[in-house]
């Protein structure tokens, strides 16, 4: 008798321990699917920071390009008035002596019919 309750006991214990074991497993089962489910999530997350960096970063580089381009139009554009403005004084002269010869000559005119 004192066996058989041994025996009992003991099958007992064991189907405890069976439960246990499974519940541990179990546990450690959703634990690792945890974990595993973070660290995609904080994976899925790096990506998404480093796209985003990299978005602003070609943002950042394009505002920089037309920066330079409108600063080399200005630039192109100065000097090209720099040049018109030359042009345009030297061809100016001519136009300004001619009318102060004309006007001279005018003065005479007058003076001479007085």
């Amino acid at each position: 008798m004192k066996e058989r309750e041994e025996e009992e006991r003991r099958s007992e214990e064991e189907e405890e321990r069976k439960r246990k074991g499974s519940k541990e497993e179990e546990k450690r089962k959703k634990g690792k699917k945890r974990k595993e489910e973070e660290e995609g999530e904080e994976e899925e997350e790096e990506e998404e920071e480093e796209r985003e960096k990299e978005e602003k970063e070609e943002k950042e580089e394009k505002r920089r390009e037309r920066r330079e381009e409108k600063i080399e139009v200005e630039r192109r554009g100065r000097k090209e008035e720099e040049n018109r403005g030359r042009r345009g004084k030297k061809g100016n002269k001519g136009k300004v002596r001619k009318k102060e010869e004309e006007e001279k000559k005018g003065k005479e005119r007058k003076k001479k019919v007085l």
